[in-house]
C-alpha cells in the first residue's frame, strides 16, 4: 500500500503541477492532501487551482482542511469534496488500510480537550496497539520560520500518545522530520509548491529541507511504515522506517 502526503501546493502554479505529476505517475493507492487551497478556498479556486493540480487524484484522495480554505468551507471545501466523493464530507474521519488505522483531523475547527472532535478521537483510537497515522494541517512542532510550533493542537497529541506512531502535517512550506517525541514520529510535508518557507536550526529536527519541492511517500504493511521524502525530480531526500505495535 503506497500513500503520498503533501499540502500547501494547490495554487495552480507550474511548481505545484510538477510535483503533482511525480505523485500521480506513481499511481498511489491513497493521497492525503494536508490542506490549503489558495488563497481563500473559494469554489472558483477549487475548480481552477486544486482541480488543475490534484484533480486527477480525487478518487483516491483523503483531505484535511487548511487555514486558507476553512473560513469558506461551506461554499468551497465541503461541497467540493462531497461532490467528488458522492457523499457528505465529514470534518474528521478515519479509515483502515494495510494493517493501519488512518485518522484525518481538523485543526481549523474546535479541538480543545473537551471538544466533540477530541472526544471522538479518543474513542476512535481506543483499541490496542499504535499502528495509526493521524494527519491534519497545522503541526504541533515546527522549525519553520513562518509559523513555528502550534501549541493549540496539543489535545490531539495527548489523545494520540501511545496510540499512534506517525503524525503528518503541512502549513509550513518545507519538509521536516522530527526525532521521535512521546512515541510519535512527526512529519511536516508542506513543500507542495507554494512560496517556500525557511527553516531555523532546531535540535528536535532529524531532517529538514527548505530548498526542494517534495512530498512524503509512505509504503505501509502490517507492523511497519517505510517513509521517503521525494523531490519533484524523483530524488529521495530522506528515508527510513517507522515500526508500530499491532
Amino acid at each position: 500500500m503506497t500513500i503520498w502526503a503533501v499540502g500547501d501546493g494547490a495554487d495552480g502554479s507550474e511548481a505545484s503541477k510538477a510535483l503533482a505529476r511525480r505523485i500521480t505517475s506513481s499511481r498511489p493507492d491513497r493521497f492525503l492532501y494536508l490542506g490549503d487551497v489558495y488563497q481563500d478556498g473559494t469554489p472558483d479556486e477549487f475548480r481552477t487551482n486544486y482541480q488543475s493540480v490534484y484533480g486527477a487524484l480525487a478518487p483516491v484522495t483523503s483531505p484535511t482542511p487548511g487555514n486558507h480554505e476553512w473560513p469558506a468551507q461551506r461554499s468551497g471545501y465541503t461541497p467540493y469534496w462531497s461532490a467528488k466523493k458522492g457523499r457528505p464530507q465529514p470534518s474528521w474521519y478515519s479509515f483502515r488500510t494495510a494493517g493501519w488505522q488512518v485518522v484525518s483531523l481538523n485543526s481549523e475547527t474546535a479541538h480543545g480537550a473537551r471538544s466533540s472532535q477530541v472526544r471522538w478521537l479518543r474513542r476512535a483510537v481506543s483499541g490496542s496497539g499504535d499502528c495509526r497515522i493521524a494527519f491534519w494541517h497545522r503541526p504541533r512542532y515546527s522549525a519553520g520560520t513562518s509559523h513555528g510550533d502550534n501549541a493549540d493542537v496539543e489535545p490531539f497529541w495527548r489523545a494520540l500518545q501511545g496510540r499512534a506512531s506517525i503524525v503528518l502535517n503541512g502549513h509550513e512550506h518545507n519538509l521536516q522530520r522530527f526525532r521521535e517525541r512521546r512515541g510519535i514520529q512527526e512529519f511536516v510535508s508542506g513543500a507542495g509548491g507554494h512560496k517556500p518557507h525557511g527553516l531555523r536550526p532546531d535540535a528536535r529536527v532529524a531532517f529538514g529541507n527548505d530548498d526542494d519541492r517534495g512530498a512524503l511517500r509512505l509504503r505501509l504493511r502490517p507492523g511497519v511504515a517505510e517513509f521517503a521524502f521525494v523531490a519533484d525530480d524523483g530524488r529521495v531526500l530522506d528515508s527510513g522506517r517507522v515500526p508500530c505495535r499491532r
